[in-house]
């Protein structure tokens, strides 16, 4: 089969080693891709919106499937274009991935199903949000922009003067632009926090095993929050009571909601949960695999990733036992200098053995460039450094050894991934 990668991260270069490992895959295209992925993958500079032309690459190149992996071609119907075209591909419909693309949709969603999540209220004008905020008078509280917003358009405020600067920063000075026309204010949960993917072909759904991520920049989870600094899995607070409760409560109501709505998802349906003194709860929805999540649950992942995207695109997902490896997987976030804020490109980068130098790690490229035989940093999140093991802390040990290898000028990451609550 000749395969077609869309994105351009370390989701996407943990989803290619994934699928390389099927014999079914022939032939691998990643647009746009990046540094690493390009030693992976035949890279295709198409730009991840370009629908026109991934779709004329596809029929010019005779595309047997195609992987959409990113939020903002799901959203802006990227399948769609592929189905119409008649080539198969993996992800949900735009109608389907507004579960994500939509933070008012998801919230409406669950209360009309009666899926456990926060409470909370929706407004289109700063200065109502605002009324509503000092007459709830509870902090902290979490300011969510409607759209899409690189996973950062969520800010929690631990006081009530700073919940009134977050509405004002994203409804008047539009800090994630359109996104932030609508708003959600909703109550601040407490509990651990569980990232849990899902393979669903809309009507069954099968979850991953779990995750955990690290989203803030610094040690002891402070600093502003990012795209993901780390990840372990399984997660240590999701037990199989809880998996079954979240499995009769959360997953298969969802897929059912969205049916009846007139929304089938199908593709990976991320689920991110609080586990609360009062149960779990959603906190959001993904329409595709996390990032860094897909990092530690690929690896876990024994059946062939091409088969089980067949079995959703063909509605057989029932028919499918998906299997997993025992033990356990840590990714460890090497991040550009600065970053989330601001931060330099082009910086060489040394160490970069494709293996990772250590036993049972792998290194999975998010944002690098490759010229002339060196790998130069080009983004924010640059590597996310993997080892898988038989305990959790054997694969820690393992993802640091690896990092340790690896050095470029102003990097930092996190030292106490797996360590915080």
């Amino acid at each position: 089969m000749n395969i077609l990668m869309i994105g351009s991260g370390g989701r996407e270069h943990a989803l290619i080693k994934k699928l390389l490992e099927s014999p079914k895959c022939t032939k691998l295209y990643c647009a746009p891709g990046n540094g690493g992925i390009s030693r992976d993958a035949e890279i295709v500079n198409i730009g991840v919106m370009d629908k026109e032309n991934m779709v004329k690459f596809a029929k010019e190149n005779a595309i047997d499937l195609v992987f959409v992996a990113p939020d903002d071609p799901l959203a802006d119907g990227m399948v769609d274009a592929f189905e119409e075209a008649g080539i198969r591909a993996f992800g949900p419909n735009a109608n389907a991935a507004i579960i994500e693309a939509s933070k008012v949709f998801s919230k409406n969603l669950m209360k009309k199903y009666g899926i456990p999540t926060a409470k909370y209220e929706v407004f289109d004008n700063p200065d109502k949000a605002i009324d509503y905020i000092k007459s709830e008078n509870t902090v902290p509280v979490v300011v969510k922009a409607d759209g899409l917003a690189l996973g950062k358009g969520v800010i929690i405020a631990q006081t009530i003067d700073d919940a009134v600067k977050a509405v004002k920063s994203i409804m008047e000075d539009k800090q994630f632009g359109d996104s932030g026309n609508n708003i959600v204010i909703e109550e601040f949960l407490t509990g651990p926090e569980v990232s849990v993917l899902a393979f669903t072909d809309g009507k069954c759904v099968k979850p991953m095993v779990s995750s955990k991520d690290h989203k803030r920049a610094y040690d002891n989870d402070e600093g502003l929050n990012t795209g993901g600094m780390g990840t372990v899995s399984p997660n240590p607070y999701y037990t199989d009571e809880i998996a079954d409760e979240c499995m009769r409560t959360i997953f298969e109501p969802t897929i059912k909601a969205m049916n009846k709505e007139g929304r089938p998802f199908k593709g990976c349906l991320y689920f991110g949960l609080m586990i609360t003194p009062n149960g779990p709860k959603v906190i959001e929805y993904n329409a595709r695999f996390g990032d860094p999540e897909a990092q530690v649950v690929l690896p876990r992942l024994k059946t062939d990733l091409v088969d089980i995207c067949e079995a959703v695109i063909d509605e057989k997902l029932s028919d499918l036992d998906i299997e997993w490896y025992d033990g356990a997987a840590a990714c460890v976030v090497m991040a550009s200098g600065g970053y989330p804020v601001s931060y330099k490109k082009g910086i060489e980068m040394f160490g970069m053995d494709d293996n990772g130098q250590v036993g049972g790690a792998i290194v999975y490229h998010a944002g690098t460039k490759y010229e002339n035989g060196r790998f130069y940093t080009n983004g924010g999140r640059v590597l996310g450094v993997t080892a898988t093991a038989d305990t959790l802390d054997e694969a820690l040990d393992k993802a640091y050894s690896a990092v340790s290898k690896i050095s470029f000028e102003g990097m930092h990451y996190r030292k106490d991934i797996g360590r915080t609550k």
